[in-house]
């Protein structure tokens, strides 16, 4: 019996273990009852790519064994689902969202005896301090680890006093070049960031952008001034819209709706 038993805990072990690595195609469904799941966030924590359901809540997300998803929506509260061997191999999931009631916070006034004038009224409320690094007295709380463009830019303009090359630089343009190729590669990465956030068919399907122009699209958002502020604010919400409507207009410029 205990043969038998431990027979059948290796046929399990190893049917898990193959499939550790492995990524496969999940299909699914997110549900609610008042039935607005369309444009639902659905990311995968684990690899960090993230696709967006339809008007009818469907989706299609790449997965391996044990990635953890989270489902996410301005109204609905953030739902996570771990990858398990069952969910797998059925090759579809279907999530039921709940929604997010906020609620705000009971505020009592007339023990502070307020005004209503911001300036007047801050110096009278005390107020729990804001615990930050810097707050805390960390070593090198302000500290930004610089880029290889960064260093490159710092040495070229260091103290001319101690070497000429800042001056040879300056001249040369070089320093100029540098600059530039420091802004460059801050946009760049921000594009990238989004480019591998969103899987092919997200763009394809849900902003409508050809598979083969979409490098092209996020190169027309990055071009513009508004595209590092909103890539900046990590708003996973704030950042599809900006898409969705870029998208309209990149369309319709390229004649392709």
């Amino acid at each position: 019996m205990r043969s038998r038993l431990l027979f059948f805990f290796l046929l399990a072990s190893i049917s898990v273990f193959s499939q550790l690595g492995e990524t496969k195609k999940l299909e699914g469904r997110v549900y609610s009852d008042d039935g607005d799941v369309a444009a639902t966030h659905v990311l995968n924590l684990t690899s960090q790519r993230a696709t967006i359901t339809d008007e009818n809540g469907f989706f299609t997300v790449a997965v391996q064994l044990l990635d953890t998803l989270e489902f996410s929506a301005i109204q609905y509260k953030k739902k996570i689902v771990v990858v398990n061997t069952a969910i797998l191999e059925s090759k579809f999931i279907s999530v039921g969202l709940e929604e997010a009631l906020t609620e705000l916070d009971e505020v009592t006034v007339t023990p502070y005896n307020l005004s209503g004038n911001l300036l007047k009224d801050l110096p009278t409320l005390e107020l729990d301090p804001i615990v930050t690094a810097s707050t805390l007295g960390l070593p090198n709380a302000y500290v930004k680890i610089p880029t290889k463009a960064e260093r490159e830019l710092s040495a070229a303009t260091a103290n001319p006093i101690m070497s000429f090359d800042p001056l040879i630089n300056a001249i040369t343009g070089r320093t100029k070049m540098l600059k530039k190729r420091v802004e460059r590669n801050k946009l760049y990465d921000r594009t990238e960031r989004v480019r591998k956030f969103y899987e092919d068919s997200v763009y394809q399907e849900q902003l409508l952008i050809p598979i083969d122009r979409i490098d092209d699209f996020l190169y027309y958002c990055e071009v513009d001034p508004r595209f590092q502020q909103i890539v900046d604010s990590h708003n996973e919400m704030e950042i599809w819209e900006y898409l969705r409507q870029k998208s309209i207009l990149y369309r319709k410029n390229n004649a392709l709706d």
